[in-house]
């Protein structure tokens, strides 16, 4: 497999397409995720993991509330990780991420991940490249446990933003009112250390047995349809039923 340079790949829509067209098909995605959800919860036969991650301003809320929307609440559980609490640090890494993981027929969305320290860490030197070397090759047993143990689907979305757009979306949060309460002061000061993110996230993105998803967010609207078709398309290729009613005791 070639290596991914991500500073080739685009961070806008392609050209030629159409934004209404697109929108259109969105639509019809969102809802047919919906359907399968509701199936893969009935069956119980897999579980699916969905991992948004990127710089701050990418767009991973947006995704979360855009694409499962007509999915099955009782189905669905969103873990968002912040900084570890005094208790996960004193645990392995993967401790507060592997109690999360999705049981069989649930929908698990990870808005940042364990891959958060692998990044951040690196990025400000908090941990040396051999332990980023060790902690990859760690995360890499753990997904590959995941999927061969549990049926698990993993869908690792790198939400791939351009320096520039991050600007205007991070400008936004000081401009609009109500997205006022999404402002950090720290998101510009990590600003700061992009092309450090960028090879950090390329290392992350190049060792992972799973592949990443690179989804361009510059439009919105092109996110929204490239995670909904990404995610469908391979849920469809499970051929899940919903189960027959039970018969026993007369029912």
């Amino acid at each position: 497999m070639s290596k991914i340079i991500l500073s080739d790949i685009s961070t806008t829509a392609p050209k030629g397409i159409s934004k209404k067209d697109l929108k259109d098909k969105t639509k019809k995605q969102v809802k047919r995720l919906g359907e399968l959800q509701n199936i893969l919860y009935a069956e119980g036969k897999h579980s699916v993991l969905v991992i948004f991650q990127g710089m701050d301003g990418s767009g991973k809320d947006g995704a979360v509330r855009k694409v499962f929307q007509e999915c099955t609440i009782a189905g669905l559980d969103l873990v968002s990780f912040k900084k570890p609490s005094e208790e996960e640090f004193a645990h392995d890494f993967l401790w507060r991420v592997h109690r999360w993981v999705p049981q069989k027929g649930m929908t698990t969305i990870f808005n940042r991940s364990h891959y958060e320290d692998i990044l951040i860490q690196r990025v400000h030197e908090w941990i040396d490249l051999d332990r980023v070397k060790k902690r990859m090759a760690a995360i890499n047993a753990f997904e590959d446990l995941l999927q061969a143990d549990n049926n698990t689907l993993i869908f690792k979305f790198y939400m791939h933003i351009s320096y520039e757009e991050q600007g205007i979306q991070l400008q936004q949060r000081l401009d609009d009112p109500t997205k006022y309460w999404k402002h950090n002061p720290g998101d510009w000061e990590e600003r700061q250390h992009w092309d450090k993110y960028m090879e950090a996230y390329g290392f992350a993105i190049n060792e992972s047995h799973t592949p990443w998803h690179i989804c361009p967010v510059d439009n919105r609207w092109y996110r929204d349809y490239f995670v909904s078709k990404t995610i469908v398309e391979a849920l469809e290729k499970l051929d899940m039923k919903l189960p027959m009613p039970n018969k026993e005791n007369g029912q």
